[in-house]
């Protein structure tokens, strides 16, 4: 590991945008901007009080070569896939979902009204594991530790802190991270990351520094490709995910909801889905 601290080498606020069934939501990653920081190829913030901006959800759909990562902050939503899989989450909740060959699946709001907020994250994956089984982990809130830090606290979802707690979630090959940071006003922190590994902050409250830049609330802030990355000087009720993956290095071809190595894979995973090879919700 080096003694590098990570600087920051590009912010963004993402993008307006819509998904689903008219949903809508700030594209962060996956955007003209960033359009990915491998291995994660998309980023998606949610969060509304108005139900006509949520309550179309996402229908049916199909994914191939990555895996989604939903973690709600508000309201409830339910996960139902064509693995068999079931599930409602809440706040604090997270699904893992990796569509592997081929899955599809529908995330549609449980709630009529109130807020409903919360992050999709999508993490590649490798050439040799992109045909893999489809697989599912829902995880509760009350199964993340939190790690008590001087001046604030961390929500572990992934990965392991500097303190050495470790989080419930796992990926494919790509050993992450994915830290809810909240610290208070002046409070600081640092964590070891992986030189194999990008790594981004999305700041939801306050603003927090990053060497001798700042990131506030609504941005993402890209950090350079190594060292630890250290926080400082947090603004009043500052709250920020910290996430990394290690890198893959493989040439990505996308295709709407598909994620493959070259042209004709994508070509291919299209095929397949016409050809019926990915079958309705609940038969798969």
């Amino acid at each position: 590991m080096s003694d590098m601290i990570r600087t920051l080498v590009m912010r963004t606020p993402g993008i307006a945008s819509q998904d689903g069934d008219g949903v809508k939501l700030m594209r962060i990653v996956g955007t003209r901007e960033l359009n990915m920081l491998d291995p994660f190829l998309l980023l998606d913030w949610f969060g509304s009080d108005e139900p006509d901006d949520y309550i179309g959800g996402f229908p049916d759909h199909p994914h191939r070569g990555f895996e989604t990562v939903t973690y709600m902050i508000e309201g409830r939503s339910r996960h139902r896939d064509s693995a068999g899989n079931e599930g409602v989450i809440g706040p604090g909740d997270v699904q893992w979902m990796t569509a592997g060959r081929g899955i599809i699946h529908s995330e549609m709001p449980e709630q009529e009204e109130g807020r409903l907020a919360g992050f999709q994250l999508w993490v590649n994956l490798p050439a040799a594991r992109k045909m893999t089984d489809p697989a599912y982990q829902e995880i509760s809130a009350g199964d993340i530790p939190i790690q008590i830090i001087a001046g604030g606290t961390i929500k572990v979802i992934a990965g392991t802190t500097t303190g050495g707690t470790t989080g419930p979630g796992t990926a494919i090959s790509t050993d992450p991270l994915y830290l809810d940071i909240s610290l208070d006003e002046g409070a600081g922190y640092d964590q070891p990351v992986a030189d194999s590994h990008n790594a981004f902050i999305y700041v939801m409250s306050g603003s927090v520094g990053t060497g001798d830049d700042r990131v506030s609330a609504g941005e993402l802030g890209v950090l350079s490709p190594a060292g630890k990355a250290v926080f400082a000087d947090a603004a009043p009720e500052t709250r920020f995910l910290l996430i990394a993956g290690k890198r893959l290095n493989e040439p990505v071809a996308r295709g709407g909801p598909f994620v493959m190595n070259t042209k004709a894979e994508i070509l291919q995973a299209f095929e397949d889905f016409q050809d019926n090879k990915f079958v309705a919700t609940g038969k798969f």
